[in-house]
């Protein structure tokens, strides 16, 4: 293609270097590697007509002394992008340098899992079907952009290949099933469609897999190697990783590499554990057992009584989550504050130039003129960038952390509370106009919206929590894909719990429907505390509930059923947390000690001078490493 030109038939004209065109509306352009040859052809090797030095099958390049291994290597006309071809192309050279001449390269399984501008995809085996025969199983999800495919043998028995596109969490049980050739279920289409009812989908047990199966497809490492390394005292990830070589390049194994070690622990009568580290032999949902039963109200308790140690940045987080949760303390009291991790200990999240971003509560996305107004004075006053969120609210951008305090004041003096945008935390109940202004509103969302924020806000949690609150079937709050979903119809309110977007997005569950704003607020308080209490540190619900045994039932059973006669006693957890809230930037402006921590320097109540920024757009960023240096003035003579 010479070059690309406006159209007469077409939107685009690719004009190509024999004089022809093509008129086309789209093109796409396919952007993969190019080997870097440049060495190899200057010294007169062998290359490929479009690039790569030439092997063969010892990877031995057209000079009998050299060897070319990786992504500069061309083995029968193809160049591998992959690290794990690469691999072996360097087990093969290296037998062979070793006098190993049977060693042989003989091409790679080419199936990979990546990410993509924020989308999961993975290609496994044979993804479009190229085998005679062969028969094609296809899930489209358009609001989830989801997209699945699997190939299957002629007779139905044999996975050959399949695409993932923005879920790939089948990747590791597909591409076992396909390199391994084991048998395909009954119904093979059910390999991809969603679960429902609660039910597991039909999957692969590690304990189907041969020992010969590849685990980690980066470093080789087989099933077998795994069982051994458990065999011989590695029962930690730590510890696999470090004698086999497994997830330490692309980490896209870990999962599976975890599932293989704890069936081999229980195959060898070892205790399988999920504790939260090496100084509290308990898992989270038991440490929050411990701190109610025993009204430990601090680390400092709960360490003299259950754990070891002085504590590390896993235990003393996860303390301080489940002090918060069953107590509400405030997180900057001189017992607590040390347990915080960056966000906390400041109250607010820490951006790429070490400056803070600002984030004032407006519950259900509502906000008065007035309001808007002395956000965008304090922004202006400071010299803040200001930018509307996804959850319907005003984010400042660039304090640093000497003023968080004063920005606050002029917030809080002007009506509003912290946001709770750096905790693991309710964040926002996002909601539509609702009945209130919308014509095909059945239900006030906007105000029921503000009802639950305020019931809900401060509640420590394992991970952070997203609401969702939407007037009508057309869903503009989009619910389906919070923590916590609420959509109006005729008869009531239904309820969805367990969604989540983000990195892997989830469809939330109908757990019950037609219910009147006080079931719904029962049912919730039930949720959240359920989850609170059993979930492990940094376990979103959507992952909290694929873990749960027994899936949406179980759920169900506990929340609406009352099968563990909790009810009561969750709904009252909650109702303390609720009657005990304060908002922490007001108890952190009217205390001095507390003010005196946010500075830059230990000693100094200098700013700190490396934060620059540069305009744009009529606000400001942060500056780039290359104007920083020219703003900056950089020397690298040492003293």
């Amino acid at each position: 293609t010479l070059d690309i030109v406006d159209g007469e038939d077409g939107t685009h004209r690719m004009r190509f270097a024999d004089g022809s065109h093509l008129d086309a509306d789209m093109i796409v352009f396919s952007a993969g590697i190019r080997p870097r040859d440049e060495l190899a052809r200057a010294a007169g090797f062998t290359v490929g007509a479009r690039g790569g030095i030439a092997i063969d099958n010892a990877c031995l390049t057209s000079d009998p002394d050299v060897y070319a291994i990786g992504e500069c290597a061309l083995w029968n006309g193809q160049v591998f992008g992959l690290v794990a071809p690469g691999y072996d192309m360097a087990r093969v050279a290296a037998r062979h340098i070793a006098g190993e001449l049977a060693a042989q390269f003989t091409g790679a399984d080419m199936s990979t899992k990546l990410k993509l501008m924020g989308v999961d995809v993975a290609s496994i085996g044979d993804p479009h079907g190229a085998a005679a025969g062969s028969r094609a199983y296809q899930f489209s999800d358009e609001r989830r952009q989801v997209y699945k495919k699997i190939v299957v043998s002629e007779c139905g028995k044999y996975l050959l290949g399949g695409v993932l596109v923005g879920d790939a969490a089948e990747y590791g049980t597909l591409l076992q099933m396909m390199l391994n050739k084991i048998a395909l279920p009954e119904s093979p289409e059910f390999l991809i469609l969603p679960s429902s009812d609660g039910k597991a989908k039909p999957g692969l047990g590690v304990d189907a897999l041969p020992d010969a199966a590849q685990i980690c497809s980066c470093n080789d490492v087989s099933k077998g190697a795994i069982c051994a390394a458990v065999c011989a005292g590695a029962t930690s990830i730590g510890a696999l990783k470090a004698c086999t070589g497994a997830g330490t390049t692309c980490g896209g194994c870990v999962q599976l590499v975890t599932q293989v070690m704890k069936a081999e622990m229980k195959k060898q009568g070892l205790a399988v554990n999920n504790h939260v580290c090496e100084h509290f032999p308990y898992s989270r949902q038991e440490i929050f057992h411990l701190v109610k039963v025993g009204r430990i109200k601090s680390f400092g308790e709960l360490l003299a009584a259950h754990g070891m140690g002085m504590g590390c940045d896993i235990c003393k987080p996860v303390a301080a989550s489940v002090l918060a949760s069953t107590w509400n303390d405030f997180v900057l009291k001189p017992e607590h504050a040390s347990l915080q991790d960056s966000n906390d200990y400041f109250l607010g999240n820490i951006q790429k130039d070490g400056t803070y971003s600002v984030v004032p509560r407006m519950p259900g996305g509502e906000v008065s003129a007035d309001g808007l107004i002395a956000v965008g004075m304090v922004a202006k006053k400071y010299g803040l960038y200001t930018k509307i969120t996804g959850g319907q609210r005003v984010d400042l951008f660039g304090a640093r952390v000497e003023q968080l305090p004063v920005i606050w004041e002029e917030l809080i003096a002007a009506g509003f509370e912290s946001g709770h945008a750096y905790g693991k935390s309710l964040r926002t109940v996002k909601s539509c106009v609702g009945s209130t202004w919308c014509r095909y509103g059945v239900a006030d969302s906007v105000g029921f919206a503000i009802a639950l924020e305020n019931r809900y806000k401060g509640l420590r949690t394992p991970h952070k929590i997203k609401f969702g609150v939407s007037g009508c079937t057309r869903e503009c709050a989009e619910a389906q894909g919070k923590d916590v979903g609420l959509i109006a119809t005729d008869k009531g309110w239904n309820l969805y719990v367990c969604g989540n977007g983000g990195m892997k997005p989830r469809h939330a569950e109908l757990i019950a429907a037609d219910l009147d704003e006080a079931s719904v607020i029962r049912y919730i308080d039930r949720f959240l505390m359920f989850y609170t209490r059993t979930a492990d540190r940094l376990l979103r619900t959507s992952v909290w509930r694929d873990n749960l045994e027994g899936g949406l039932a179980y759920l169900k059973d506990v929340i609406i059923g009352d099968k563990l006669g909790l009810g009561a006693e969750l709904e009252a957890d909650m109702q303390q947390v609720v009657d005990t809230y304060a908002c922490e930037w007001k108890a952190a402006v009217t205390d001095p000690a507390t003010r005196q921590r946010f500075r830059h320097f230990v000693n100094s109540d200098q700013p700190d001078q490396n934060v620059v920024f540069m305009p744009e757009r009529g606000q400001i960023r942060p500056a780039t490493v290359d104007e920083r240096k020219r703003v900056i003035p950089i020397s690298n003579k040492r003293a």
